[in-house]
């Protein structure tokens, strides 16, 4: 499958984005200027079909740059799903020098077989989340 991965921001599009992660169901009700905030402080990754420029899967990173990065809001199009597309854009984040030798964190509730090809596990009883109330 032909594609492009997208490095940062500045090279997607927010509506793109926001349509993403409206499909979710972790951000299906997350207001637009919520989103917007959250990619402003975060280091964005897409992946782009030629043609019409598709934003066909995308993913962020917040990071302390030392010790470890969260990775979150990894999605695939509904319509490009199964292509290996989600495989490549985690392979391209978990491998890139800023990040590859750091702590990986994220959540999930149904990609686990996705992330445990790269190196991400359930640590057992160590994992303790604070999640706002409202």
């Amino acid at each position: 499958m032909d594609y492009r991965i997208i490095d940062g921001l500045d090279n997607l599009q927010l509506s793109d984005i926001v349509r993403l992660l409206r499909t979710t169901y972790w951000a299906e009700d997350r207001p637009a200027e919520v989103i917007e905030t959250a990619l402003r402080h975060s280091h964005c990754f897409g992946i782009l079909l030629p043609g019409d420029q598709t934003l066909a899967a995308f993913a962020r990173v917040v990071s302390d740059g030392a010790t470890m990065y969260y990775l979150a809001d990894v999605v695939v199009d509904e319509a490009w799903r199964g292509r290996g597309l989600g495989t490549a854009l985690v392979d391209h984040i978990v491998s890139c020098p800023a990040y590859a030798p750091l702590r990986g964190i994220l959540f999930t509730r149904d990609a686990h077989g996705l992330y445990r090809k790269f190196g991400f596990d359930a640590p057992g009883d160590r994992v303790m989340v604070k999640t706002p109330k409202g």
